[in-house]
C-alpha cells in the first residue's frame, strides 16, 4: 500500500511555498510521495492571467525537482474539472494506493463553494495546512461548521490510513509567505523563462508518463 498525498492547484506558477509544505507534509503524515495535480483550469479562478498548462506543468517540475513529488496533469486525461470527480476516479483507478487530500487553510475558507464539497470529504481524509492570514477565516467558514466534528488529533496524523472519512487533521507546518500572485506581478513573463530550462528535454507526466505539450 502506497501512501500518497494529493495537492491540487493551478501552480501559476509553482513556488517554494508549494515545495516546503509538501516536504513537511511528507514527514507529518508519513507519506511515500505527493502528487501535484496541475489543474487544466480552476472553475473558481479567472481565465485571464492563467498561463498555459504546459508552462504551469514545467514550473511545477522545476519546483519539485529532487523531491518525492510527482507532477501530473492527469485531470486533463480524465476530463475532470472538479476535484470531487478527480478524487473519485483516482480512488477507483488506483485501488492499491491510499490517498489523502492536502489543502491550505485559504482553500478551507472557501471550501463551501466547491462542487459537492461534502462528497469530497467523504471520499478520502483531508489534511488542512495552516497558512498565515487564513487560519482564522477558515475556522469561521461555512464548511467548518460541518467539518469540525470530524477533526482528528494532529498527534495521530500518521494514522490517517486507518481513518474512515470524513476525517480531517489540522497541520501547523513551517509557514512560507511566497505568493504566486506576487511572483506574477514581479515577473509577468515567468512562464517563458520556465520553458527555457526544459526546451531540449522531453517533458512527461509524472504519473501517466504521457508527453506534456
Amino acid at each position: 500500500m502506497t501512501r500518497i498525498g494529493l495537492l491540487g492547484g493551478s501552480f501559476n506558477p509553482a513556488h517554494s511555498g508549494h515545495r516546503r509544505i509538501s516536504l513537511a507534509a511528507l514527514d507529518a503524515l508519513g507519506l511515500d510521495e505527493i502528487w501535484w495535480l496541475v489543474s487544466p483550469g480552476n472553475p473558481l479562478k479567472p481565465v485571464k492571467g492563467m498561463a498555459p498548462l504546459s508552462r504551469r506543468f514545467v514550473s511545477a517540475r522545476g519546483a519539485a525537482r529532487r523531491a518525492r513529488i510527482r507532477v501530473t496533469a492527469i485531470e486533463r486525461e480524465l476530463g475532470s474539472v472538479y476535484t470531487v470527480d478527480t478524487l473519485a476516479i483516482l480512488v477507483r483507478r488506483y485501488p492499491e494506493k491510499r490517498f489523502i487530500w492536502l489543502m491550505g487553510a485559504d482553500n478551507l475558507a472557501g471550501f463551501h463553494l466547491w462542487r459537492d464539497w461534502r462528497r469530497i470529504a467523504r471520499t478520502m481524509p483531508i489534511a488542512v495546512i495552516g497558512r498565515p492570514g487564513y487560519d482564522g477565516r477558515a475556522l469561521k467558514a461555512p464548511a467548518w461548521g460541518w467539518l469540525r466534528r470530524f477533526v482528528r488529533p494532529a498527534a495521530m496524523a500518521q494514522d490517517w490510513t486507518t481513518w474512515r472519512p470524513p476525517a480531517l487533521v489540522l497541520l501547523q507546518l513551517p509557514p512560507d509567505p511566497t505568493s504566486a500572485t506576487a511572483i506574477r506581478a514581479a515577473h509577468p513573463d515567468w512562464h517563458e523563462s520556465a520553458m527555457k530550462s526544459f526546451q531540449h528535454k522531453a517533458v512527461r507526466d509524472g504519473v501517466t508518463r504521457r508527453p506534456i505539450s
